[in-house]
């Protein structure tokens, strides 16, 4: 006969149940952000394919037009404005223009290329550690040497250790070396608690909330930008909304033409 204790669930079940159920959530979640984001970029594509150049002759008329009238006025804030619609249709920089004087007409500059290589481009400088860097460096050697363990993890505490000893005198950071010395002093970390089996499913909550936070932060993102607020508007029928949003652009440039051979006529 068993006892009304007995049949007591363990006090973790309720718990595991409820991760389990966010787990699963958060992977529904997941998999419904992934989708809309992909079909954002999709659709991103897609918008940029087809009515990218309406855009950019759309610019091209708001800079032609805007010339035009700044040569019939010539008055300063015309100029200006001219200007600045032109520099948005402006073509792209050389690559020589991109890299800001890192590249010439012979390839990479050796500046650039040791930047790209992680090598120095020229010899490093020599480094004198201080006589008070050397007491402390010859100090560490003798009392964190690998040699001196015992066992296979404790030699590799002290490889580990002195790796960092070697490249604080290298530097010759004094201060470092120091910090080092403490930290040799107050000996190793000892090995914290393991976790119990409430504590580690109340982490897994946590982090699933965090997750599940950061990732209605990204539904948000792309909710709230350009394509996706346009995605939104029509997400059964992406490519009539572009058929209706190249229509109006078509109508735009027919006016802007109209209106610069006004100007120049």
């Amino acid at each position: 006969m068993t006892t009304p204790e007995a049949e007591q669930p363990r006090p973790e079940a309720r718990l595991e149940q409820a991760v389990r159920a966010a787990e699963q959530a958060l992977i529904e979640f997941e998999i419904a952000v992934e989708t809309f984001r992909v079909e954002v970029e999709n659709f991103s594509r897609l918008h940029h394919q087809k009515l990218g150049p309406m855009y950019a002759r759309l610019d091209e008329l708001d800079a032609q037009i805007a010339e035009a009238r700044a040569a019939r006025t010539g008055d300063p804030e015309d100029l200006r404005k001219a200007a600045e619609a032109r520099a948005r249709v402006l073509p792209m920089p050389g690559v020589e223009e991109l890299f800001h004087g890192w590249m010439d007409g012979e390839g990479l500059l050796p500046e650039a290329a040791a930047m790209l290589t992680d090598r120095s481009v020229r010899p490093p400088e020599r480094v004198r550690p201080s006589e008070e860097a050397r007491k402390l460096y010859r100090e560490l050697a003798r009392k964190a040497h690998p040699d001196l363990a015992q066992e296979d993890a404790e030699r590799a505490r002290r490889e580990e250790f002195i790796t960092r000893v070697n490249a604080a005198y290298a530097r010759g950071d004094e201060a470092l070396l120091r910090e080092l010395a403490q930290e040799w002093a107050a000996g190793p970390v000892p090995a914290e608690r393991s976790p119990s089996a409430s504590e580690e499913l109340y982490a897994r909550l946590e982090w699933l909330a965090q997750r599940k936070e950061m990732l209605t932060l990204v539904a948000r993102e792309l909710e709230d930008s350009a394509i996706g607020s346009m995605l939104r508007m029509a997400p059964d029928d992406p490519d009539t909304l572009l058929d209706e949003i190249a229509e109006k652009l078509l109508a735009d440039v027919a006016a802007r033409e109209a209106e610069l051979a006004e100007l120049v006529g």
